[in-house]
């Protein structure tokens, strides 16, 4: 959907799963560290199951809304009356929630019996991300210069995030590239929004010159004060979890750990040490 609606879908797509990863790979880090064993595996796998849904839900979502929107395609691609390709962007972006489905699919298919190989997953989220980026990349603007550069500031965050995700499938939980691929996914979604405050206000009116080549400058120094907001909201939910943790009372013998979520982990010291009587009343028996 070439709109503004369509623009704020798309990115609050990316925010919400940029968000939640920016909570939970600190969470996940800070579990780890307190070695809290299969309680806290168990809890990361739930996450992980709920995340994959929630990601299937939403791609399935946007496929059904870019081809059934009441100027959508409706399942047609090429109108042989006219002999012309049918809203062919509507496919694009279809194509791309087709990918980030099928990481849904895979995230919840590595908790079954059937023993997906490691690292299956984020292959997955990266090849979702780089055929978002080649769609996004090879679009024909039709001459619009500000659209293109907009979405060629977009596709560096998309490009980028498809090599960390690239590299999580053979680093497994590696705490630094999960980080930064949560931070550009905030970055993809803030600047969807944006883009669709540039080209479609949603008060109504024409979109920013495409002739102002003021416009292109400003626009790419926003793109990374976007990113700078991005990395402060991760260091505040990093720092937040860790503060948390530390606050928490920690028994390496018993961990007894309460997480920002409410969520409490306790591994229960089930070993019994035997009880001596003082020597006095052993001779007295």
């Amino acid at each position: 959907m070439t709109s503004f609606l369509g623009n704020a879908l798309q990115g609050s797509f990316f925010l919400m799963f940029g968000l939640w990863w920016s909570v939970k790979y600190p969470m996940k880090y800070v579990l780890l560290k307190l070695n809290t064993e299969n309680q806290a595996s168990r809890w990361i796998q739930c996450m992980d199951i709920a995340e994959g849904t929630a990601k299937a839900f939403f791609a399935l979502g946007g496929i059904l809304a870019e081809q059934f929107v009441p100027n959508g395609p409706h399942l047609s691609l090429y109108d042989e009356g006219t002999q012309n390709w049918v809203h062919l962007t509507s496919w694009q972006h279809m194509t791309m929630y087709l990918f980030y489905g099928f990481s849904g699919v895979v995230d919840i298919l590595s908790f079954t019996p059937l023993k997906l190989p490691v690292g299956l997953d984020r292959l997955l989220v990266a090849l979702a991300l780089f055929t978002e980026g080649f769609l996004f990349y090879f679009h024909d603007y039709q001459g619009a210069v500000l659209t293109e550069h907009l979405y060629s500031l977009l596709s560096v965050a998309i490009f980028g995030a498809a090599l960390g995700a690239l590299l999580e499938a053979f680093l497994r939980d590696h705490t630094l590239l999960e980080l930064f691929r949560s931070s550009l996914f905030i970055l993809q979604g803030s600047w969807l929004w944006q883009i669709g405050f540039v080209l479609y206000p949603p008060w109504g009116g024409p979109g920013w010159s495409q002739a102002d080549a003021g416009n292109k400058n400003f626009l790419t120094m926003c793109f990374f004060w976007h990113y700078a907001v991005c990395l402060l909201v991760m260091a505040v939910n990093s720092s937040t979890s860790r503060s948390c943790s530390n606050g928490c009372p920690v028994n390496f013998e018993a961990i007894d750990v309460e997480l920002d979520l409410g969520c409490c982990l306790r591994k229960a010291d089930r070993t019994v040490e035997p009880v001596l009587l003082p020597e006095s009343l052993s001779e007295e028996k």
